[in-house]
């Protein structure tokens, strides 16, 4: 019995992605080729921003024309500064060697 529950539990989730396939098809794209003229951003620009993307959250919710993600960046080094920058791998957020020996200290 607990097998045909699962298999008509993933005919339905196919069924669904399915749809969802056929429907974000017909969605409208957006023109971005005046945003990718002028200065591109690398890996510099990505951490940066991933400092800061915070702060662009918040104004995100007042204004319309900030962005927490620049779409004229360079790739990959981009989103590596801007993970890194973001906090995305702990570096920078301070569970390093000095709090685990905090730890060991009590």
């Amino acid at each position: 019995m607990k097998t045909s529950n699962s298999y008509q539990l993933m005919i339905l989730m196919i069924g669904v992605m399915i749809i969802l396939l056929f429907l974000s098809s017909c969605a409208n794209k957006e023109a971005v080729d005046a945003c990718l003229e002028g200065h591109t951003y690398g890996f510099w620009g990505g951490l940066l921003h991933g400092i800061i993307a915070p702060f662009d959250l918040i104004a995100m919710l007042f204004r319309d024309d900030v962005t927490v993600y620049a779409q004229n960046n360079n790739g990959a080094w981009y989103a590596f500064g801007f993970l890194i920058g973001s906090g995305g791998w702990g570096i920078l957020g301070g569970k390093g060697a000095a709090s685990s020996k905090r730890k060991r200290a009590h």
